[in-house]
């Protein structure tokens, strides 16, 4: 084992040693053994990954990751919020109706876990722009608006390192839903990242321990996310996952409501009944023929953008 991972795994152990002193205080330890959950797991993740050592820049390895979805009104101002909001409904009943695990992260960020995520929501993300009637449009105009989809690879401490010196920590009360234990005590959390100055936030688990390894793992994605656009200075191949600036004329989708259209600009297929998209019914085929399109035409070329 190499000095790095024996470093690692020693901050750990001294971690678990400090954790395990407040398993027999009543009013921490059920904190405590959360945490004791979390650094074991870290623990075996390294040591696992000793004699398997992944690399985080090949997309075989990406492919297999869980992933954090983040949805984001940009232009079009509150209808945009509103389309951003049924974007993530959409993602999270299709992802269920698969199989996999959706877990609420932060508002408007959910975090995606089964085989393969990666692989399969990989194409998603970019500008998704809608053309419709809002609710609130007096004089039946159809109106133009854009949230943007990111899908960022979960890593692990191991796959990113995060200098615990070169984060803040903020504990604070939730203001979402979750009941007493979650709005009336201090559960929730809030990261800096000091360098980059990167902050996420995590307040929908009803523990601290909880919250604060979601909002490392959110922490670390944004992270490779920002390499990512330091390595690649134009959009190409599987950088094409990445967002814009949210910008009107930036799309990878177009959601037509007058005529009932959903179209993907990448590979010039269209498809109807945007209800049933949009309840997560009729994504398969959309995500199955983007994903199969996208993948042959950019064979040999995604593994050099990653």
């Amino acid at each position: 084992m190499d000095d790095y991972k024996k470093t690692l795994i020693r901050n750990i152990d001294a971690e678990i040693e400090e954790t395990s002193k407040l398993l027999d205080d009543p009013d921490m330890s059920n904190m405590a053994k959360d945490e004791l959950e979390r650094l074991n797991r870290e623990k075996n993740q390294i040591l696992g990954n000793y004699n398997q050592q992944g690399n985080t820049n090949d997309e075989d390895s990406l492919d297999n990751r869980n992933i954090i979805l983040e949805v984001s009104g940009a232009a079009g101002g509150d209808e945009a919020k509103l389309w951003a909001d049924e974007l993530l409904r959409m993602y999270g009943r299709y992802a269920e109706k698969e199989g996999f695990k959706v877990e609420s992260v932060d508002e408007r960020v959910i975090k995606i876990s089964g085989n393969s995520a990666f692989g399969k929501f990989k194409y998603e993300a970019g500008v998704h722009r809608v053309q419709r009637i809002p609710t609130t449009e007096k004089k039946g105009r159809v109106h133009t608006s854009t949230a943007t989809v990111s899908i960022l690879p979960q890593l692990d401490d191991v796959d990113l390192h995060i200098n615990p010196q070169d984060i803040t920590f903020e504990a604070f009360r939730s203001g979402g839903h979750g009941g007493q234990n979650v709005n009336k005590v201090s559960t929730a959390v809030r990261i800096k990242h000091i360098p980059t100055g990167i902050v996420v936030t995590s307040q929908t688990e009803r523990h601290q321990a909880q919250n604060r390894e979601l909002a490392m793992n959110l922490l670390r994605a944004k992270l490779w996310e920002q390499e990512q656009e330091k390595k690649h200075s134009q959009i190409s191949s599987l950088k094409s996952t990445q967002v814009g600036r949210g910008m009107r004329a930036e799309k990878i989708r177009t959601y037509n409501f007058p005529q009932d259209r959903l179209t993907d600009h990448r590979i010039g297929k269209s498809w109807h009944n945007l209800p049933q998209i949009l309840d997560g019914e009729n994504l398969s085929n959309v995500v199955r023929q983007t994903l199969e399109n996208l993948s042959e035409s950019n064979d040999g070329v995604d593994s050099q953008a990653v």
